[in-house]
């Protein structure tokens, strides 16, 4: 019997609270790619990638703590919603929730689309965020 796409998740969710590293990369295939889809540049491919990003991570937030609010699934796809917390180094709160997309193949992760970002607690209320697009400086060659 196959397994649930979802378990995959879960094990990688587990594995980042228990700041596992080993157990965090165990999660992706050799050649898993990430995509960002709101921050293009930030995409990137391999498991290498994301050995460096966890140890990062695990360094600078050493009681980071990962949590599936939610799933649902697709085929091999998993559609998850997820909410980090730790402390910094700094002593500065560490807080980011969103989505993950994760495209699984037996027990490991081919593919993501990443749309987790730093929770802002005072970004101003949606007036305020409709305005900050809306008012977006040119670009470099833009006719408006």
């Amino acid at each position: 019997m196959a397994p649930n796409p979802a378990d995959v998740v879960e094990r990688l969710a587990r594995a980042t609270s228990r700041h596992d590293l080993e157990g965090i990369v165990a999660c992706f295939a050799e050649g898993y790619v990430n995509q960002t889809p709101a921050h293009p540049q930030r995409s990137f491919a391999g498991r290498d990638q994301v050995r460096r990003n966890w140890e990062q991570i695990l360094t600078g937030v050493p009681d980071i703590t990962a949590r599936v609010l939610a799933s649902a699934v697709d085929g091999d796809t998993v559609w998850s919603e997820w909410q980090m917390t730790g402390t910094r180094l700094d002593g500065a709160l560490h807080e980011m929730r969103g989505v993950i997309i994760f495209d699984v193949a037996g027990e490991l992760v081919q593919a993501a689309r990443f749309y987790l970002e730093p929770l802002e607690r005072e970004s101003g209320t949606v007036d305020d965020a409709v305005h900050r697009t809306l008012s977006a400086p040119r670009t470099p060659g833009s006719s408006r």
